[in-house]
Parts: structure tokens; sequence; C-alpha cells
């Protein structure tokens, strides 16, 4: 499991990201820390495992912050391109 390094916050998207880091989505393995929201290059379709352990398809748009705290994005139904978490 990833380490969360906002396990001591409340749940509070509008937390300022201080770092970005690129995605490759990968069925098998977590990315390194949990994200604090996603964006993406090209709009499309991911395929996400939730900090709770969800796992489920999102449509996001290109350019936009979204905040959602992933374990994981998976390759088998990503569509978007150009994944960055946001930290």
């Amino acid at each position: 499991m990833p380490v969360d390094r906002y396990a001591a916050f409340s749940r509070a998207p509008s937390l300022p990201a201080t770092s970005v880091q690129e995605i490759v989505p990968d069925d098998a393995a977590d990315i390194a820390h949990v994200s604090l929201a996603l964006n993406v290059a090209t709009p499309g379709n991911l395929r996400v495992t939730t900090l709770d352990g969800d796992v489920v398809d999102i449509e996001v748009a290109a350019g936009v912050a979204f905040p959602l705290r992933v374990s994981r994005v998976w390759a088998t139904g990503t569509t978007a391109t150009g994944i960055r978490a946001l930290y």
C-alpha cells in the first residue's frame, strides 16, 4: 500500500498540491504515494483504485485537477493520457 502523506489531515481536496508526478498506468502496481488529485493532458477514462479500495472508472477532462485520492491507476480501462498525480 502506498504511503498516505495526508493521513493526519481531514479529507480536504482544497489542500494545495506541492508536488506532481507522472503516472504510468499499471494493472499490477500501486503508485508510490496516494494522490491528492489527478490531472490529464487528454480527456478520457481512468480506471483507478481509490484510497478506500474501490475500483472505479471515471471520466476526466483535460487540464482540470480532479480531486480524487487514488492508490492505483489501471492500464486496462484507462484511455486518458498524460496522467499526473498531484501531491
